[in-house]
């Protein structure tokens, strides 16, 4: 049975456009619907409180879109709000934690390391999760700087900026036993080569791509797929400097159109 909904994604800024990226990839007869709240980012400073009033607010406008099911495609989100947003929303809802830890664990072959935001290397739920795995050697690090160079386009393979960051956060894991990284944050996979030239012999886990793969096995598997294939794009600020931007996370040359909606401050 057919179910001609949209997909519904969500992202405290560009990072989530990733996880679209993957999806549009996957599911090329869907309509997605992406919102980006390019007005409140970053998501990883903010208090537990803050973030979960977010994260509400940003899943309350794509069930106004009448979507079938949504990612939140934001690792700091899926690590303070998702199990309580869950507990109400009346569609399913997805995040990246649980997908990327399993991909983890197949790759590991002594000890994990994962990398995210203030907020979600504070909530533990990664090494929760990959402890009850049975993965007991974690190494986490907080990366805050690593949004902020990505959302204001410090990219490039051969950014000294971003390249010295990295140097400095990673430190740790590359004297470390890791020999897997859990790239904890949508907005990291956009710098993976700089990471990967800092931990060389280390596999890196994108978990945007891992949760994209999680929506579209749930849609084959209960047979909810459309004939659709379009992408509509909202944000909460400047939808013309995201439409400049989205198009590295995307991947695509083509024009990107984005929509603002107001946000509560």
């Amino acid at each position: 049975m057919n179910d001609s909904r949209p997909i519904g994604v969500f992202d405290s800024g560009l990072g989530g456009l990733c996880a679209v990226r993957e999806l549009r990839r996957l599911l090329t007869e869907e309509d997605i619907v992406y919102f980006g709240d390019t007005g409140r980012v970053p998501y990883g400073t903010k208090s537990p409180e803050t973030i979960k009033q977010y994260a509400r607010e940003d899943a309350d406008f794509l069930l106004s879109k009448d979507v079938k099911l949504a990612l939140a495609a934001c690792g700091t989100v899926s690590a303070v709000a998702l199990d309580e947003l869950k507990r109400d929303f009346p569609v399913p809802l997805f995040g990246v934690i649980e997908a990327a830890v399993d991909a983890a664990v197949r790759a590991a072959r002594s000890s994990v390391a994962v990398i995210g935001t203030d907020a979600t290397i504070k909530s533990g739920i990664y090494e929760k999760k990959l402890r009850e795995k049975g993965c007991t050697d974690v190494i986490s690090r907080a990366c805050p700087l690593f949004v902020p160079l990505v959302e204001c386009g410090f990219t490039a393979q051969d950014n000294e900026l971003t390249r010295g960051v990295a140097e400095m956060y990673l430190c740790d894991i590359k004297n470390s036993r890791a020999d897997t990284l859990i790239l904890g944050c949508t907005h990291f996979p956009i710098i993976s080569d700089i990471i990967g030239d800092v931990l060389p012999n280390v596999t890196l886990i994108d978990p945007a791509k891992e949760a994209a793969a999680t929506v579209a096995a749930y849609i084959r598997e209960n047979r909810v797929g459309s004939n659709g294939g379009k992408t509509e794009y909202f944000v909460s600020d400047d939808a013309e400097s995201f439409s400049a931007s989205a198009k590295i996370f995307l991947g695509t040359d083509e024009k990107i159109n984005a929509s603002v909606v107001k946000t509560q401050r």
